[in-house]
């Protein structure tokens, strides 16, 4: 079972994140938190897989409790739950690792893929925030050339497989766009998170972004 713990300030949106996610069959929700604060002592504490993170809590808000995540239990995948309006916050998130992001109005079936990418490594963006995150970034003129040299350590393929990441597109549909097994994908994009020093997916993808 993959192991879960939701931390949201509404008692409803947790309930309902749970019934989503535990209807999955493969899924559990081992622990619940209302502020950021009890979400890291109860991920201490449970050592779940993925935790569901809010951007705005009391006591301690989704940023500061990604950054204790990361600190105290570097092995736990974060999702952060976020609504339009906390855009500033959503690439504060990505710098610190997050593992995606999820709209709190999105559909059943994206909260359940957005968690079980976050858990093979396969970083998740709702295509709603994807498109917000690339607009938001507009590279200077060094940057692009600074990304522009980081990506030619790349070979033909890989920048290709790194383009369609930079799209959004899961392993499974990159490897019927060029025709490839989904586990060679896997195998191409750890390549290239490697040769560039990418936490995860959605640093290539801005990465690629801010090569223009």
């Amino acid at each position: 079972m993959l192991r879960v713990l939701v931390a949201d300030d509404e008692p409803l949106i947790t309930a309902g994140i749970a019934t989503v996610l535990e209807s999955a069959g493969d899924i559990e929700v081992v622990a619940t938190a209302a502020d950021g604060h009890t979400a890291v002592t109860q991920a201490l504490r449970h050592r779940p897989d993925v935790v569901l993170l809010d951007i705005t809590m009391p006591v301690l808000d989704g940023l500061a409790a990604l950054g204790e995540l990361r600190r105290q239990v570097p092995a736990v995948k974060a999702v952060m739950l976020t609504s339009f309006g906390t855009e500033p916050n959503v690439l504060a998130a990505l710098h610190d690792g997050a593992a995606g992001f999820v709209l709190k109005h999105c559909a059943p079936d994206e909260l359940i893929r957005a968690v079980r990418a976050a858990h093979t490594g396969d970083a998740y963006l709702s295509p709603e925030v994807t498109r917000l995150v690339l607009d938001m970034v507009t590279p200077a003129a060094g940057r692009r050339q600074r990304a522009g040299e980081r990506l030619a350590v790349l070979g033909e393929r890989e920048t290709e497989i790194a383009g369609l990441v930079a799209q959004g597109l899961s392993n499974a549909e990159i490897g019927r766009r060029v025709h490839m097994s989904e586990p060679t994908i896997k195998t191409y994009v750890s390549r290239v998170l490697s040769k560039l020093g990418c936490v995860n997916r959605v640093e290539v993808a801005l990465l690629v972004r801010d090569a223009g």
